[in-house]
């Protein structure tokens, strides 16, 4: 027998980023405190250590954030949109010569380990400014009549899982448009956004055009209900994305949410089985589950389900669990405690059901955050974990026989954003793709993104594309 090789430590270096001890809000172009004085820690999931006091925004902080961008606004929107893009061209210039220091410091903030950041969320920043910077002096050009005009501002409120990508979703198209933008991060992942405060600050940008409000919910909250606010941009989960709703109806802001998912996997029985466990593995393992979109309910056809459990099972038991700033780590700490005791209530949940549970011999870090990849068999369509959102790296297995039967499963969900399809037939794949009720559907791959490509959910998903050339209608008056 062949010897194995344990894997060496490969640790990132924590020296590439400097953090301060306390950051402030940023707005107007500078740094400053909240008006009541507030702040609040920002912990390091995987170890659970402090790594910084950020400014918590209130309500006065908000409000001189909107007037900020509001003033703004007017020089912005009169610039020629080749001088806006020169801005943007310049910001992602500035985050690919940074990105080394950004992946560390989003890993270290986040969670999550550090080749995903490094090799999937760091180039698909700079690739989004980048790619909205081409748009700027092309907006004529877009389909949305002739001279589109800018909403305003933009009051933008992101999640905690991808905090400097989801910026990127928001912020570049805004600028772009000519709008100015006033963006609250998550609580939990301040950290990235104050950072990108600073390359704006290096890049020249205007002040006002771009401000960062740090703090929780009621920040959050005090930004969407602002009344000089034009247009608000969430994503997040579905409960708070039908409160925003609630609160912009009956207003003239323009309003686009990208929300919660149950994304199905379908393998059909011609798939190939090594890719397509490597497609599952992608779909639900990539940062610790915690995706919107991710493939947390796998579709097999009867026929293969016993080989495809078992060569899911043997990849499973490879997965390198444990230090998130490890170069060899698959799996990385759960954001917060928080969301560590929703995705054990669940998955408690699911074996108090009748599910079966299944998790590969897994050794888990005393401190920080962390869950063992969970794999569920004998479910059912009526089972809890295989109808809520779990955002955690537990799988849901359910089968089909028919491909009929396969749509109507992955269709009976109130969610809508994604779905995936493993077969080697194109007839099949167009055939079931235009079935499904999800916004995207990959073919035998999973959580490909790119900035060309829309990006939005259907039902309780969502409403609004994010992403190519449809992610600039949300910000213009068309």
């Amino acid at each position: 027998m062949a010897p194995v090789f344990e894997y060496a430590p490969a640790p990132e270096s924590r020296t590439v980023v400097d953090i301060a001890p306390s950051y402030g809000l940023f707005i107007d172009g500078e740094f400053t405190e909240a008006a009541d004085g507030k702040v609040f820690k920002t912990v390091s999931p995987s170890t659970e250590e402090v790594l910084a006091e950020v400014a918590e925004a209130g309500e006065a902080d908000v409000d001189r954030a909107v007037k900020a961008a509001r003033k703004a606004f007017e020089k912005w929107s009169a610039l020629p949109g080749s001088e806006r893009a020169k801005y943007l061209f310049r910001i992602a210039r500035i985050i690919q010569e940074r990105s080394r220091e950004l992946a560390v410091l989003e890993t270290l903030d986040n969670g999550k380990p550090i080749k995903e950041t490094r090799d999937a969320d760091l180039p698909l920043v700079a690739a989004h400014f980048f790619y909205y910077a081409g748009w700027a002096d092309k907006l004529d050009h877009a389909g949305y009549g002739a001279n589109p005009r800018p909403l305003g501002v933009a009051g933008q409120v992101i999640p905690w899982n991808f905090p400097l990508l989801m910026l990127a979703w928001k912020i570049a198209p805004a600028l772009a448009t000519g709008n100015t933008v006033v963006l609250k991060p998550a609580e939990t992942t301040p950290l990235s956004a104050l950072f990108f405060a600073d390359i704006c600050r290096q890049a020249g940008l205007p002040k006002g055009v771009v401000n960062i409000v740090t703090g929780d919910g009621r920040a959050g909250a005090a930004l969407i209900a602002h009344p000089d606010v034009n247009k608000v941009a969430f994503t997040g989960s579905t409960a708070v994305g039908k409160e925003i709703a609630r609160t912009v109806a009956g207003t003239r802001k323009k309003l686009t949410l990208e929300l919660g998912g149950k994304g199905a996997n379908i393998v059909f029985d011609d798939a190939p089985v090594d890719q397509a466990v490597e497609g599952i593995v992608n779909g639900i393992f990539f940062n610790q589950g915690q995706v919107c979109c991710a493939g947390s309910r796998l579709l097999v056809q009867e026929s293969i389900h016993d080989e495809l459990l078992d060569s899911l099972k043997r990849r499973l038991s490879t997965l390198r669990l444990g230090d998130p700033l490890d170069k060899n780590t698959d799996i990385g700490a759960i954001n917060s405690a928080e969301q560590l005791a929703r995705i054990t209530a669940l998955a408690d949940q699911g074996e108090a059901e009748g599910a079966e549970r299944w998790s590969p011999a897994c050794e888990l870090p005393s401190t920080g955050y962390w869950f063992a990849p969970t794999l569920f068999t004998n479910v059912t369509q009526a089972h809890t974990v295989a109808r809520d959102e779990i955002f955690g790296p537990v799988l849901s297995v359910l089968t089909f026989r028919t491909p009929d039967e396969a749509v109507a499963k992955a269709n009976n969900t109130p969610y809508g954003l994604s779905a995936g399809i493993w077969t080697e037939k194109g007839s099949r794949i167009l055939a079931v793709a235009n079935k499904l009720r999800a916004g995207v559907v990959w073919s035998n791959t999973f959580n490909k993104f790119d900035p060309t490509s829309p990006f939005g959910g259907y039902k309780e998903s969502g409403f609004g594309r994010e992403g190519g050339r449809h992610g600039l209608e949300a910000y213009l008056d068309v």
